[in-house]
């Protein structure tokens, strides 16, 4: 009984915030397809004030996920941006986009949005104040050494062209919402394990956790030492629970019904950048070294926000006075929350249909579909290229390069192999594909006859875009 009310709890959370992420995934694609990043590299070349805010605004229109911030930020890092910029880049990117702050809002309240949009903005002036003093010249010389003598491939994807329209034409055109939705599309596929684990996770929290567990936790009644151990404890849970992106916002509702303090959520909302995984992968970029300084001034600086964020919210009398007692109502009713997410429902089939059709329409010019995790990215900047057989491949991070190039080398020893549909990007058996095409003599798979046949309209366009099956 305890795992139906912990999955019911965790659909419900979904449901009341269904049309909150469908309208943050949809700005979000709509910014990245109009908002061109060629010259992001050229004006971060410092951490003065002028960089470091457009570093943030950068990050702010950027995807949400945290692994895709990462790459980029090395990226960026790895061709000439300063350090520090290329570091508040990735806290953007992670805590100040619009989906992270509609969901907090609809989720939990309008207090926690807020502390959002204050906290953000402190977390970052702290990481460049301290990070300015914490990292070296010579170390971060060193690690950018690293990463140019590396194979990460990314280097490469500077020599072509950004190949974008006016931003005036692009907004007219269809093309150009085509690869809006395509953006959108790609980032859900990409953060779905997030969501659905984040979800499912809040809902064990929220119904299976009993409340003396979390008592025994978070510590009660000590005035200052309750809030500075429940906002170094945070981050902790962040780390341990591998949990990132929009995902942590279901876990963040459920840590504040069981007790945290308002600043502890606030710096377990701001710690998705210190989640085990991404921890070993700053070891990789940048070795052993500055990874254990990032890892400690991440979390430093993300407790210290909450703390803040906690001590303004706190004179201003802005804090929640009472913890709900259910984190959302468990039961369907015809509220404005239902009206909302019929309308968004509409809204995503719109976009989904825009995607699918964006070869009639005419998008896709410079773009790549990830063929591992399904992100949409530029040619002109993907963080990552391969080639395989040689066909060139675009990634939105290393870590899905190297899973693609090892699963390219266990096809060749005779592993089933699977394949890329060249226009939308889904995964496809080729044993049971709808249909099938061969071009330069490749064959390629295609999960519908529709992607059929906007591939045969232009097949030079498509064809970068597959892993051919074997």
């Amino acid at each position: 009984m305890d795992v139906w009310a912990a999955g019911r709890e965790a659909f419900f959370m979904f449901w009341e915030t269904l049309w909150a992420l469908v309208l943050g995934f949809a700005l979000s694609g709509a910014v990245q397809a109009f908002v061109s990043r060629e010259q992001m590299q050229r004006v971060l070349g410092d951490h003065r004030p002028a960089a470091v805010a457009r570093a943030g605004a950068f990050g702010m229109v950027s995807s949400s996920c945290s692994y895709a911030a990462t790459a980029m930020a090395k990226s960026l890092f790895q061709k000439g941006a300063d350090f520090l910029s290329a570091m508040v880049f990735m806290f953007a990117s992670t805590n100040l986009v619009v989906e992270l702050g509609v969901v907090l809002l609809i989720l939990m309240g309008w207090q926690f949005a807020l502390a959002e949009f204050v906290g953000g903005p402190i977390m970052i002036v702290l990481l460049v104040a301290v990070g300015a003093v914490v990292f070296k010249r010579a170390d971060i010389e060193a690690a950018r050494r690293r990463l140019q003598q590396g194979d990460g491939g990314a280097g490469t994807a500077d020599s072509e062209p950004d190949g974008r329209e006016p931003l005036a034409r692009r907004v007219r055109s269809k093309a150009g919402w085509a690869d809006a939705a395509s953006y959108t599309m790609a980032d859900l596929t990409m953060l779905r394990k997030e969501l659905f684990i984040g979800y499912a996770v809040a809902g064990v929290l929220a119904v299976v956790v009993p409340m003396h567990a979390w008592n025994d936790v978070f510590m009660h009644g000590h005035g200052f030492w309750t809030t500075l151990e429940n906002v170094l404890i945070g981050p902790f849970i962040a780390f341990i629970s591998f949990v990132c992106s929009v995902g942590n916002v279901p876990m963040a509702a459920a840590l504040w019904h069981g007790g945290i303090s308002f600043g502890g959520v606030i710096s377990f909302i701001f710690a998705d950048l210190i989640a085990l995984p991404l921890v070993l992968i700053y070891r990789k970029f940048y070795g052993t070294r500055i990874a254990l300084r990032l890892f400690v001034l991440f979390w430093v600086v993300m407790a210290a926000a909450g703390l803040a964020v906690e001590g303004l919210f706190s004179l201003l009398g802005w804090v929640p006075a009472s913890r709900p007692h259910d984190i959302v109502m468990t039961r369907f009713e015809w509220n404005y929350t239902t009206f909302l997410n019929i309308a968004f429902l509409g809204v995503f089939a719109v976009l989904w249909w825009l995607h699918r059709n964006r070869a009639r329409l005419g998008g896709g010019q410079g773009y790549a579909i990830d063929p591992v995790c399904g992100m949409q990215v530029e040619t002109a900047h993907a963080p990552a290229v391969a080639e395989v057989d040689g066909r060139r491949y675009w990634f939105c991070s290393d870590r899905c390069r190297e899973r693609f190039v090892g699963s390219a080398g266990a096809v060749r020893a005779g592993a089933p192999a699977s394949a890329i549909d060249p226009v939308c990007g889904m995964t496809v058996d080729p044993a049971t594909a709808p249909a099938h095409r061969t071009h330069e003599g490749v064959e390629y798979h295609f999960c519908n006859p529709g992607c059929a046949t906007g591939f045969d309209a232009d097949p030079a366009r498509y064809a970068t875009n597959a892993a051919p099956s074997h």
